[in-house]
């Protein structure tokens, strides 16, 4: 697990290169450590994402008789997100030498892992404004909508400042990754019958 200065470290490392800066990489572990140790960033992203989980859980709890219990809901979400969060890194084991990324592999996951903390913490305004405030969903989708594209700019920047090869196998990297887990949460949500 790593210590508290480091994890400042790592996400500092990512939002450098999420600010287009190559040299974060620098500043984060790619040792066969440092990669297993970046998965602890599912722990410090949890407490952004619990929010979301019981917000979408309250939304559907509205709905009346036939919607599932807020815990199935929450602990469903959990496991969305979570297989969300790990399926496309395994695609992208599986895609990175088709892609020619083969040897940034490690770098790739472990400035995903530390990046995706920075990203679930940006988009929760939204989950809090719905939470607090439900009756201004309008303002809580239109601020999420906002931070959603500058997720999207940001997630794509970090793919090409750690590849640091030019534009196109940051995309075609990025889009790998964004479909994958666009596949994963709608049909995981498809399947516990939750559209939240």
């Amino acid at each position: 697990m790593p210590t508290a200065d480091e994890i400042q470290t790592y996400l500092a490392g990512a939002w450098r290169l999420m600010s287009g800066r190559p040299d974060g990489i620098r500043m984060l572990d790619v040792s066969a450590d440092g990669f297993w140790n970046s998965f602890f960033a599912i722990v410090i992203a949890l407490p952004a994402m619990v929010v979301g989980w019981v917000t979408i859980a309250n939304d559907l709890a509205m709905l009346g008789d036939g919607a599932p219990g807020r815990l199935f809901v929450v602990v469903t979400l959990a496991f969305v997100d979570l297989m969300a969060w790990i399926v496309p890194l395994v695609a992208l084991a599986v895609m990175a030498r088709p892609l020619g990324v083969a040897d940034r592999f490690v770098h790739l996951v472990v400035a995903n892992n530390w990046a995706s903390v920075l990203i679930v913490w940006l988009l929760l305004p939204p989950a809090l404004i719905r939470l607090v405030a439900p009756d201004q969903r309008d303002l809580a989708a239109l601020i999420s909508l906002a931070l959603f594209g500058v997720s999207l700019v940001l997630s794509w920047r970090l793919m090409n400042a750690t590849i640091n090869r030019g534009a196109a196998p940051a995309t075609a990297v990025f889009v790998t990754l964004l479909a994958v887990s666009f596949a994963v949460l709608i049909a995981l949500q498809a399947l516990f019958g939750l559209g939240g």
